[in-house]
């Protein structure tokens, strides 16, 4: 994106802008939707990838009669239940990291 002030907005005043500032926006923008997105898809196949194994290994412990859940999976059942989720929403996804640059 282009260089911007901090804090500056690049939606406020818009009647001030030119077509092509305009059009340099939307393309700004829909370029970093597209990398948002890619970047996305990629961490739901990781996800997909890990929660089948997860399945798999479980599955094998089950049928050798190991117990599936275990004193250490319901501590932390009752820690993210119990927890505050507000803090979830703190987080900037349209902050760029090193892994969004380097793939």
């Amino acid at each position: 994106m282009t260089e911007k002030k901090d804090g500056e907005n690049p939606l406020v005043d818009l009647e001030s802008k030119s077509i092509d500032e305009l059009r340099a926006l939307l393309d700004e923008l829909h370029a970093e939707e597209q990398r948002v997105s890619y970047r996305r898809r990629v961490l739901h196949g990781k996800i997909d990838i890990l929660r089948a194994e997860l399945v798999r290994r479980l599955k094998e412990e089950r049928q050798s009669g190991k117990d599936v859940v275990s004193p250490h999976d319901i501590e932390r059942l009752i820690e993210i239940l119990a927890s505050d989720f507000r803090g979830v929403a703190t987080v900037d996804v349209t902050e760029d990291t090193e892994d969004d640059e380097t793939k």
